[in-house]
């Protein structure tokens, strides 16, 4: 077989999983506005009651605030929305995308709400 053949056949074959994994809808999770991440706090924080929410404007986080005074950080992670229960932030600070957010957990990591000034 050919090397153009060969490599014909490879980009053939990454357009049809591609194709599968949008069809299956895999990836490219997002929260679509504050009642999603409000809900979703709700659901993932056990006794969590939220507030209200601020969303990213690329909708790969948000920040919702609790009636307790704690807060939960939500951010897309592949297919899924990851949540973590925060009695403060660890740092927030203003960087030029938006907000970003030291969660204080090595695993969660560092939160960045692109477009949000203030939560």
């Amino acid at each position: 077989m050919s090397p153009l053949a060969m490599l014909a056949g490879s980009v053939g074959a990454i357009f049809m999983l591609a194709g599968a994994a949008w069809a299956l809808r895999l990836g490219g999770a997002r929260i679509a506005d504050a009642d999603e991440a409000s809900r979703t706090a709700d659901d993932i924080v056990s006794g969590f009651e939220a507030e209200r929410a601020v969303v990213a404007s690329d909708g790969q986080a948000a920040i919702v605030h609790g009636r307790d005074g704690s807060i939960v950080v939500l951010k897309v992670h592949g297919a899924h929305i990851a949540g973590r229960r925060l009695a403060r932030p660890v740092e927030a600070v203003l960087v030029p995308d938006g907000l970003r957010i030291a969660t204080g957990e090595r695993r969660f990591g560092t939160v960045t709400l692109r477009g949000v000034t203030e939560f």
